[in-house]
């Protein structure tokens, strides 16, 4: 099982400073955005900027994982910003504002050919979308399981695009938490992601200075099934990191279950419980888990 991505961390794509600071972090993957943190008249810049930093970070296994945020796929930009970066090779591509596997697919047919005539293995860069920031969108979350996209690594949610789009003046409810909406749209996402055998990701945290709050926010994603998390600032990251490590007790509890799974039963008895093939299977996510820290 491939270890999941437990933090990626957005950094402006035209930014030379903070594209300088990518090796310091120690998030396990980093998003160059071309998206939104980037004005219309920089996205070119930002391409050429991204493309070239990724080609110059090949081979070194200090730098985290680098993944592009590309434009919606409505929009002028999307093309050409894939046309720039895909030659460089990043490790993903993140889709924004997607209305559901069709846009991904969209997405999927133009890597392949920009993969093929770069010369690049076929199905190399994976891709992250952004599901549920159209009205849309969360009406076809359990879509994806059937779309058969091979390059899907996994589904993230967002709140705030979403909520613009509704016309909301507000995404919380009184005490704080996700409004009713966007709490549902969240468990869709998991569902939809699961029902997709795909990495579900935490969306942002957006209040930088509460990292208490991130902390206990994190750890109920991870319980709840998520394995990873977006950042907005590197001081989120060591947090969310710590948050999607499992713990020495249950690294031990894991690895007993996978011995005692070993002689190859569909049924086995530990510490008096009885367990069955997805306990297994829970039991190898916590250690894939645990590969991710190293």
């Amino acid at each position: 099982m491939t270890a999941p991505v437990r933090s990626f961390l957005f950094v402006p794509g035209d930014s030379e400073k903070k594209l300088g600071k990518v090796a310091e972090s120690t998030a396990d993957a980093v998003i160059l955005d071309l998206e939104d943190a980037v004005s219309a008249g920089r996205k070119p810049l930002a391409r050429q900027l991204v493309s070239e930093f990724i080609v110059a970070q090949l081979g070194d296994s200090r730098v985290p994982e680098l993944w592009v945020r590309i434009n919606p796929t409505d929009t002028e930009h999307a093309l050409a910003d894939l046309a720039s970066v895909v030659p460089a090779v990043p490790a993903g591509i993140m889709i924004p504002k997607v209305n559901g596997p069709e846009d991904v697919v969209r997405v999927h047919h133009y890597l392949e050919a920009l993969e093929s005539a770069n010369g690049i293995a076929a199905g190399s860069i994976r891709a992250l979308p952004v599901a549920t920031e159209t009205p849309v969108a969360p009406f076809r979350l359990g879509d994806y399981a059937a779309a058969g996209i091979a390059r899907l690594y996994g589904l993230t949610w967002g709140a705030e695009d979403l909520s613009a789009a509704l016309g909301a003046s507000t995404n919380l409810g009184p005490t704080g938490e996700w409004a009713p909406t966007y709490q549902f749209v969240r468990s869709l996402t998991l569902m939809g992601a699961r029902a997709a055998d795909v990495e579900a990701v935490e969306t942002l945290f957006v209040d930088i200075r509460d990292d208490q709050g991130l902390a206990e926010s994190s750890r109920r994603a991870r319980a709840e099934g998520f394995s990873g998390r977006i950042a907005i600032h590197p001081a989120q990251v060591d947090t969310i990191n710590a948050a999607f490590t499992p713990t020495a007790d249950e690294v031990e509890y894991a690895q007993r279950v996978v011995e005692a799974f070993s002689a190859d039963v569909g049924t086995v008895a530990l510490d008096g419980k009885m367990l069955d093939l997805p306990h297994l299977k829970q039991a190898e996510r916590v250690l894939a888990l645990v590969a991710a820290a190293r």
